[in-house]
């Protein structure tokens, strides 16, 4: 039975490569997925254009466990060599859009699923999500139908992670920052330049170093990426406008660290969040999940890059066929032998457990 849903997982990967998906724009690989579910005979929800389905013999009395992943992609960038929207085999490699972030991880976690759907006397319940809108972190993914999953104890998010153990995950916290100054006619003198009262604030952004840094995560990490101000060669300009990007650990919560940024701040200076609720996620190293795929050679690790766990508010591993260095870039893929892999080592790593 492995064998034939990994074949069919397959070839839907391949179906699902060959309809555009670009994030809010899932209708088509939504239904995909729906056919999937209906020729496998298993009920199944929509919403917009996410799709959940529970395992047969749920039982309300018993803990669930959630598998997701996403089914949206980025749109490609320019140095595609191949049509990202023609899904082919070569050496091994599945190359198209979204083969490796994150279709391989969905269509194995679906024949997972699918596995284990007809199975009685688990230890836990199964409810499947495939999300939209992820690679966005827009309203209408994972986030909006969270309410509808029922007593998800802890989740299996798939994304590529080489199918090593990502036990922790980095928040991500965007700040738009603005610097004031007296606006005047360059010719004439200035002592409060809205550029160079920046300056100050863009070495603190560089040099700031939070106190607590995590076993699998490292330290918070700051980088102001964008810089904008003026419009005119004679004209100094009021305000300064930067962008940061705020990797957080998981010893804070974002709300921590805007309130030390904006103490940190002198007067001159305003800061906003374009959101909070993208927070780190992470899983203790004795979970039950987690020792089951020690106990199957994995190892584990922190990752650095955000994904659907930063929605959720229970214990979530971060796991999935694939390289993540490849995801978003020209030529995607993923090789064919790491699907076949994903699918058998999810299944042993679950069974560990249920």
């Amino acid at each position: 039975m492995i064998q034939e849903l990994t074949n069919n997982a397959i070839e839907l990967l391949h179906k699902l490569i060959e309809t555009q998906s670009f994030s809010s724009e899932e209708e088509g690989t939504a239904t995909l997925i729906e056919n999937w579910f209906d020729q496998y005979n298993i009920p199944f929800e929509r919403e917009n254009n996410n799709i959940w389905a529970y395992n047969k013999y749920f039982d309300e009395s018993k803990p669930t466990v959630l598998l997701n992943s996403h089914h949206d992609t980025v749109k490609p960038n320019g140095n595609y060599t191949n049509d990202p929207l023609n899904a082919f085999v070569e050496d091994g490699k599945l190359y198209g859009l979204g083969s490796n972030d994150a279709g391989g991880c969905l269509v194995s976690l679906i024949a997972t699923f699918t596995y284990f759907y007809n199975k009685e006397n688990l230890n836990y319940n199964f409810v499947i999500a495939a999300s939209a809108e992820e690679e966005s972190s827009g309203p209408l993914g994972l986030k909006s139908i969270l309410k509808y999953l029922k007593n998800v104890k802890f989740a299996v998010v798939g994304e590529p992670t080489l199918m090593q153990l990502a036990i922790a995950e980095k928040g991500l916290l965007v700040l738009d920052v603005s610097v004031s100054g007296t606006a005047s006619h360059a010719a004439h003198p200035n002592d409060d330049n809205a550029i160079y009262n920046t300056l100050n604030v863009i070495e603190w952004f560089r040099d700031y170093k939070f106190e607590k840094s995590s076993e699998t995560l490292g330290d918070v990490k700051m980088t102001v990426t964008q810089i904008h101000a003026g419009n005119q060669h004679n004209v100094v300009p009021s305000p300064c406008h930067l962008v940061v990007d705020i990797r957080v650990n998981d010893k804070y919560k974002n709300e921590k660290v805007l309130a030390i940024v904006k103490k940190a701040m002198p007067k001159n200076v305003e800061v906003k969040p374009r959101s909070l609720h993208l927070g780190s996620s992470s899983i203790p190293k004795d979970h039950p999940i987690v020792k089951s795929g020690i106990a199957l050679g994995r190892s584990t690790y922190g990752s650095p890059t955000l994904s659907d766990q930063s929605v959720l508010s229970c214990p979530s591993l971060k796991l999935g066929p694939g390289d993540s260095t490849r995801s978003h870039s020209a030529d995607e893929f993923i090789y064919v032998e790491e699907i076949k892999e994903g699918v058998e080592l999810y299944i042993k790593i679950l069974e560990g457990i249920v």
